[in-house]
């Protein structure tokens, strides 16, 4: 059987910005397929060379076996795209949204009434179905938004940061509707920044840095690879680098420490890997006491996804959502929106 979605060695460029480096991955039949990575990482990038919307510089992507870049009208057939951005005509009905997406996807008159009724039901959308979408609050515009990525029924639902702005309770119905797509067989490819998100639905995990796959797998085999608990010190709220590199000397010593990293973003705190089973705490701040140097917050706790990208780029999502939120060029972004 093909996969789902094959990606190899994709690379797209906007001018001289490289957007997507080199992104492999392979989505299997029946899964949920998670991206993680902050803002800028080329995520969504990446979902619109596989949907179609943009051209890649390099690379081979297919859906169920289906070229993209050689027969993209028929992988458009198999694919169901929800965007970031929820894109409604305010003066029509959620009924009649529906409608206008089943007439461009050619579906025959009686096939659409059905499956319309299904998705406005499958999402406790039938209420609002005849109400103008203007009238929507976001959580019932995003679940209008992927009922009509799903009303051709795609072998493959890509969606693109589809909890964004919902509030928690928006949040867990989606959530809870694309675990019921899996177990009725749809794929589904999400993208997320947001770590409990992909930790919660994903059974496998691609998490992207720069335009590049910097690890594969699920989400417990990849918070095993960081081989321990984390340990987060902060010697003081600000420490000055001379006394981490002090630090990190001293503490990379002690037996029951596997790894040491310095947090230049937040103040120079030290994030350690160390034995599950080791008195971490206490024989840390025992050694920082022997060399001279206080304790201004000591925290341990088992891996996080965050941990894996820490452990990978040594930084967290959130250092990285704040450097890309500096060096954004918002004249650069709205260039790349248009193309």
């Amino acid at each position: 059987m093909a996969s789902a979605v094959l990606i190899e060695k994709l690379q797209k460029h906007y001018g001289s910005v490289e957007a997507v480096k080199d992104v492999s991955l392979q989505v299997e039949p029946g899964e949920i397929f998670g991206l993680l990575g902050p803002n800028g990482a080329g995520k969504t990038t990446t979902l619109r060379c596989l949907c179609t919307l943009a051209t890649p510089d390099a690379g081979k992507l297919e859906v169920s076996g289906v070229s993209v870049l050689d027969n993209p009208k028929t992988a458009r057939q198999l694919l169901g795209y929800v965007a970031q951005e929820v894109a409604l005509d305010k003066v029509l009905t959620g009924r009649e949204l529906l409608q206008l997406q089943a007439a461009l996807y050619h579906l025959p008159r009686g096939t659409a009434k059905e499956r319309i009724d299904q998705m406005l039901s499958l999402l406790g959308l039938a209420d609002w179905a005849d109400k103008k979408t203007g009238t929507y609050s976001g959580g019932l515009k995003k679940r209008l938004d992927l009922a009509a990525g799903l009303l051709h029924q795609p072998d493959v639902l890509v969606l693109d940061e589809p909890t964004v702005g919902l509030d928690i309770e928006s949040r867990v119905a989606v959530w809870d509707f694309l675990r019921q797509l899996r177990s009725n067989g749809t794929t589904v490819l999400i993208t997320s920044h947001y770590l409990e998100e992909v930790d919660a639905l994903a059974d496998r995990v691609a998490i992207i840095d720069k335009g590049v796959v910097i690890a594969t797998g699920t989400p417990s085999e990849l918070k095993d690879r960081v081989g321990g608990d984390r340990v987060t010190l902060r010697i003081r709220e600000f420490t000055p680098p001379e006394e981490a590199e002090t630090a990190k000397t001293m503490l990379k010593d002690l037996p029951f420490v596997q790894e040491v990293i310095i947090n230049e973003a937040q103040g120079n705190s030290l994030n350690l890997v160390v034995d599950p089973q080791s008195e971490a705490l206490i024989t840390i701040q025992q050694a920082l006491k022997e060399a001279g140097l206080p304790t201004f917050g000591i925290s341990q706790a088992r891996p996080s996804l965050d941990d894996v990208y820490l452990a990978a780029t040594g930084k967290t999502l959130l250092d990285a959502e704040l450097a890309a939120a500096g060096t954004r060029d918002p004249k650069a972004e709205r260039k790349q929106n248009m193309r």
